[in-house]
């Protein structure tokens, strides 16, 4: 027997109202939104390269995926476009962020 998925109601609410604010109060370079209406846990975000860096003029895509338990857990990052990064590394095409494991 198969069984189903619950999301927890708390992550939904946390992500809803997460993407709200950055769709009210935007953050400049970035463009957040939805892959799919019905689906608060996988977004897709536009990233504008800031002027005076190696990054200017360019326009990078990339996925971000929430698990269910969010905020307890992070989501992950997949960059759609291909881009050169010190702290970005291929993994069988998809790329991973390398974060420190404390900050």
């Amino acid at each position: 027997m198969a069984q189903r998925v619950f999301y927890p109601a708390s992550s939904r609410v946390t992500l809803k109202q997460e993407l709200k604010n950055l769709q009210d109060e935007p953050v400049e370079g970035f463009r957040i939104t939805l892959v799919d209406e019905s689906d608060m846990y996988s977004w897709e975000v536009a990233i504008f390269g800031p002027p005076d860096t190696h990054y200017q003029g360019g326009y990078f895509k990339a996925q971000i995926r929430f698990p269910v338990d969010y905020p307890y857990s992070p989501p992950s990052v997949r960059f759609l476009t291909s881009m050169w990064h010190p702290n970005i590394y291929e993994v069988i095409l998809t790329f991973k962020c390398k974060c420190p494991d404390r900050l």
